[in-house]
C-alpha cells in the first residue's frame, strides 16, 4: 500500500506543478470573451481527475496510518494534508468560484499566488515519503 500511496502523491506533484507553473498562467493569456467556457471546462475536466486522485491519497494514507505507519515524516506529511485542504477551500476553490463568473486579472494572480501553499505543501509531502522508510 506505501508503493500506491507514493505513486498517487507523486503524481499528484507533478501536477501541482503542471498547474502552477502551466495551468494557471495560462488564464491570463485567455481572452476575456472566451474565458467562462475555456475556466468552466478546465474545472470539470481537472475535477474529474484530481477528486479520485485526493481520495485515493488520503485513503491510502489513512490505511497506512490504521496499519501502524508511525515514521516521523510520515507523521508529518500527513499534517500536511489538511493544508492543503484548507488552503484550497479557503483560497483555490473561492478564486475559481468568482472566476466563474468571467475573466478577472486580480483573481487569476490571487489564484496563481495562493497555489504555490498547495504546490509546496504536495512538493514537501513527495520528499517526505522518500523519508519514511517503509
Amino acid at each position: 500500500m506505501f508503493t500506491v500511496h507514493l505513486a498517487v502523491t507523486w503524481f499528484m506533484v507533478g501536477l501541482i506543478w503542471v498547474i502552477q507553473l502551466i495551468v494557471y498562467p495560462q488564464f491570463l493569456r485567455v481572452g476575456a470573451a472566451e474565458f467562462r467556457a475555456y475556466h468552466f471546462s478546465h474545472c470539470l475536466r481537472i475535477g474529474l481527475m484530481i477528486v479520485p486522485l485526493v481520495l485515493m491519497e488520503a485513503g491510502s494514507a489513512a490505511w497506512l496510518f490504521y496499519q501502524g505507519l508511525r515514521t516521523t515524516p510520515f507523521l508529518i506529511s500527513l499534517g500536511i494534508i489538511p493544508l492543503i485542504g484548507l488552503s484550497t477551500a479557503i483560497w483555490q476553490a473561492p478564486d475559481h468560484t468568482q472566476l466563474m463568473q468571467g475573466y478577472d486579472k486580480g483573481v487569476i494572480r490571487h489564484l496563481i499566488l495562493t497555489n504555490w501553499i498547495r504546490t509546496l505543501g504536495w512538493t514537501a509531502r513527495g520528499v517526505l515519503l522518500f523519508f519514511t522508510g517503509a
